[in-house]
């Protein structure tokens, strides 16, 4: 069934639940008219369509034309990125990424985490405060940066690069995006390149000494695929965390339930944030290329034939989840897909979940009267789903 829906649209940005719900009784899949291939929008369709092995990030050889000029530096980055690579070359990079990004290096930032939260709402001023850029947006961005090793100095440029990078895989995508997010490849990849360099002659305890270090099977990442991991780590963790959190204090404070109890422990804690993630993740549209002839729920793709995977819908499914569209951790039901399954399961998904638990916790811990001040309103992203600002009152 093809049905019409601008991802622009303003009602759709603010609640795409309707939507969703609308396409996921069509069938397995329908086609989404303004992005122009099938969609799947159920938990069971979505899972299985990230864990076939059919299907692909990587485009097959001679599919897409290429860049033209002037967005060249950006897929020069993108060339050299695990996210959007297949086996062989996707199993050699992330094997000598998780080498360095292990959970027993993650566990250990949960005080720095911690105290870093704290250190920001000391710092709050006035009744009133935007979340968002005072807490949400400083927290993954510093943690990230203290984890590669990069001045902390730097958070404000990193963001203005990330940004203007990840605005690439936005629905208002134009030129004007294109020749910012080109610029910021350039410049990010220039500072990262620097720094990989100077690490190389003055090796430190912080990841990217680790990453130069990581070696598989007598196999090391090369300059470029170093500044490219340095670059998704930062870019695909920060953009990505922001939203959670954002979404997260929305959802915790619009449900009525009691803030403090919900972390109360760390396992209440660990039930709330995942929760949050299925309830409304920063992340709503994935795709994949066949990379062979299938058949799938009645439908034939080509080789290079495009498929969208829907991960917010899947979280709101009921077929997956009694009354999904009320916020309920500790709920039964299926693990949800914000971030994703298979082989492209998100690396960074450790360090996500212990910035939200720990820093959740310790915000509703300080501020027990917590309330929005105002209505959230929800930025024109999409495929990303985050908030503009998130006015509160303390």
């Amino acid at each position: 069934m093809a049905v019409s829906q601008s991802p622009r649209d303003p009602a759709f940005v603010q609640s795409p639940w309707a939507f969703y719900d609308r396409v996921r009784a069509t069938g397995p899949l329908f086609d989404w008219v303004e992005y122009g291939f099938p969609c799947a929008a159920g938990h069971a369709e979505v899972g299985a369509l990230l864990r076939d092995r059919r299907f692909g990030r990587e485009a097959p050889p001679g599919l897409l034309p290429e860049p033209p000029e002037h967005l060249r530096p950006f897929y020069a980055i993108e060339a050299h990125s695990m996210l959007e690579r297949e086996p062989p070359a996707h199993t050699r990079l992330r094997a000598l990424v998780s080498r360095a990004f292990v959970s027993r290096r993650i566990s250990r930032l949960e005080p720095e985490i911690a105290a870093l939260s704290t250190q920001l709402i000391e710092g709050f001023s006035g009744d009133r405060i935007d979340l968002l850029p005072a807490w949400c947006a400083r927290i993954p961005v510093i943690v990230i940066c203290r984890l590669l090793g990069v001045p902390e100095e730097m958070a404000d440029q990193l963001l203005s690069w990330s940004h203007d990078m990840v605005a690439m895989y936005q629905a208002r995508r134009d030129r004007a995006v294109e020749e910012r997010a080109a610029a910021a490849a350039t410049e990010f990849a220039a500072f990262i390149r620097g720094y990989i360099a100077r690490r190389r002659r003055s090796p430190g305890e912080d990841l990217i000494s680790v990453l130069i270090a990581a070696e598989e099977a007598g196999d090391r990442l090369s300059t470029d695929e170093l500044v490219t991991t340095c670059i998704l780590l930062l870019n695909a963790g920060h953009e990505a965390t922001v939203h959670a959190f954002g979404n997260g204090v929305k959802a915790v404070l619009e449900s009525g339930l009691e803030t403090q109890a919900l972390f109360a422990t760390p396992e209440r804690a660990i039930d709330t944030v995942e929760e949050i993630l299925r309830f409304d993740p920063p992340l709503h549209l994935f795709t994949r290329y066949a990379l062979e002839e299938v058949e799938i729920y009645g439908r034939r793709f080509a080789i290079g034939d495009k498929v969208g995977l829907l991960l917010g819908a899947a979280g709101r499914d009921p077929a997956a989840y009694e009354d999904p569209h009320d916020f309920r951790p500790g709920r039964d039901g299926p693990l949800h897909h914000a971030f994703g399954a298979g082989i492209h399961f998100c690396v960074g998904a450790p360090l996500a979940r212990l910035e939200l638990r720990v820093a959740l916790a310790d915000l509703f811990r300080r501020l027990p009267t917590l309330r929005l001040d105002g209505r959230p309103v929800y930025a024109d992203r999409y495929h990303f789903r985050g908030l503009e600002t998130l006015p509160v009152t303390a």
